[in-house]
């Protein structure tokens, strides 16, 4: 096992020990603790409230589970196969009040995202975020119209035993550390140790 987590500054607990876990198991979500997360996505701070995410899922007992996990690239296929529910996020790139371009529907989209991947972590459930799929192809298989930028998967269920994973990913299946705090600001004017930041 990798060292443990140590905050360099005081946070709260829970938001050291959330990471992203490879290995679920495939047990089903109840509809009420899934509908949590997503409400607790939907409190998340927004340009001029537009609240742009959009969250499109299939539970692994569903028929549109199949057509969501054929979108992963093989390598995510062979470990996001055991979560529960499998998430595609999107983004409106438009205001709704007056249909003109919004600049932060991506970095909103992120902020629900988080709030979703904390109440999980909190509420004993597990999530990944993933690039590693088709966007032009969920684009079309799931319908989404052009106006709304694809952003990226999310497999979410109950952690699972390492020894379920392939063997090449086993060794990866634990917490990750972070760069340190002051790698990544700079007060004032663009830095340059904030160009190629190192940490662990």
């Amino acid at each position: 096992m990798s060292e443990s987590r140590t905050a360099e500054y005081p946070i709260e607990n829970f938001l050291l020990q959330r990471w992203s876990p490879r290995a679920f198991t495939p047990e089903p979500i109840p509809e009420q603790d899934l509908l949590s997360l997503f409400e607790a996505a939907k409190w998340a701070p927004s340009s001029y409230n537009n609240q742009p995410w959009r969250f499109l899922y299939a539970r692994r007992e569903t028929a549109s589970w199949p057509l969501f996990l054929d979108l992963l690239v093989p390598f995510n296929q062979s470990w996001a196969k055991h979560a529960s529910v499998l998430i595609v996020v999107i983004s409106n790139t438009k205001f709704d009040h007056d249909g003109s371009a919004s600049i932060t529907h991506s970095f909103d989209a992120g902020a629900a995202w988080a709030n979703l991947a904390i109440q999980a972590w909190i509420k004993g459930y597990r999530t990944h975020g993933m690039q590693g799929f088709d966007y032009e192809k969920a684009r079309l298989q799931l319908e989404i119209p052009a106006d709304f930028q694809v952003e990226a998967m999310i497999a979410l269920g109950k952690q699972g035993a390492r020894d379920s994973l392939p063997e090449q990913l086993r060794s990866r299946e634990e917490p990750n550390q972070r760069k340190p705090v002051a790698a990544s600001i700079a007060e004032g004017k663009f830095a340059a140790h904030l160009l190629h930041a190192q940490g662990k």
